[in-house]
């Protein structure tokens, strides 16, 4: 972690499932589980309402109620950080508003998307958010989702101008995650964190300050023992800690692709998975995604349990 600046926000921040009930409203109990389990587990803060929390799928209503049974549970033990996700700067700005009010520390905004916007847009979009809303931001950078990618020379601007605090990159770029963390090195209290759970050791000999794992949810404490050796330099352990939890990540690739569709997939392995934990009773996904059956349910026990984690 030679990089590493005073970053005000590091270590592992995991994005965290909203748990369903069987007939399909948000499982509030459920969600005061996941958050002790991810605090247990030693977590750093908690990404709520990101990718995979469903946020698209979630009524206004069910985001509010997310967003304060997470608030609460957590009773200000670690930074709560709200995705604001929204299609357009307006949209975003009164999307911000509301988590702010609920009890977000920083937010999590994406490039617009259904939009078709430029470099300087991007650009403007995020200045327009810092200034109406006055608090940290961090840049998400998913192209996957937004079919945008953050562009190295707009990150380190806004970096520059104080506009982010940090960036999650989940872009799958590796050259341009690392052209992000030599630009932005002497940033002070700047993070970049990688969303990537398979390669976090390699992220953060590179200089990454953190990492959001959506495999996270699962196992936060093997990903904090891995960001533990990491800062300690034990490089070995780490590498050693990333091999177990890649073999954990196995549970993504159980369900039958004919039937359930790549979002589903893997939250719907990360559902099962805290199922067979006993972290909550069902694995319901927002509709229209399909949940998991009990063949791919038995699949996941068995990595599940190789893994130590059963």
């Amino acid at each position: 972690m030679a990089n590493a600046k005073n970053p005000k926000y590091s270590g592992v921040i995991p994005p965290v499932v909203t748990p369903r009930t069987a007939a399909g409203d948000i499982d509030v109990q459920g969600l005061k589980n996941v958050v002790e389990h991810l605090i247990n587990g030693g977590v750093t803060g908690l990404f709520v309402l990101g990718s995979s929390g469903e946020v698209p799928y979630l009524t206004n209503a069910e985001r509010e109620l997310v967003v304060g049974t997470i608030r609460e549970a957590n009773a200000g033990r670690v930074a709560l950080i709200v995705g604001a996700n929204e299609q357009t700067t307006a949209r975003v700005i009164e999307e911000g508003a509301k988590m702010i009010a609920l009890g977000a520390d920083a937010l999590v905004v994406t490039t617009p998307y259904y939009a078709l916007s430029n470099v300087a847009e991007v650009e403007a979009h995020f200045r327009a958010i810092h200034e109406a809303l006055k608090i940290d931001i961090f840049a998400y950078d998913v192209p996957v989702r937004t079919h945008v990618k953050l562009a190295v020379s707009s990150a380190v601007k806004l970096a520059k101008e104080g506009v982010i605090v940090g960036v999650k990159d989940s872009s799958g770029d590796d050259v341009s995650f690392r052209q992000l963390l030599l630009a932005t090195a002497d940033i002070e209290g700047f993070s970049v964190f990688t969303g990537h759970e398979v390669v976090v050791d390699g992220a953060l000999l590179g200089g990454a300050h953190g990492v959001v794992p959506g495999l996270g949810n699962v196992d936060p404490a093997g990903y904090r023992r891995l960001f533990d050796a990491a800062v300690a330099g034990d490089w070995a352990t780490a590498a050693a800690e990333q091999n177990r939890l890649a073999d954990v990540f196995e549970i993504v690739y159980t369900p039958d692709s004919s039937r359930v569709s790549g979002g589903a997939a893997g939250l719907g392995a990360f559902k099962t998975a805290m199922v067979a934990m006993g972290l909550f009773d069902s694995n319901a996904m927002s509709a229209p995604m399909e949940a998991l059956n009990a063949d791919e349910a038995t699949a996941i026990k068995t990595i599940l349990t190789r893994t130590g984690l059963l």
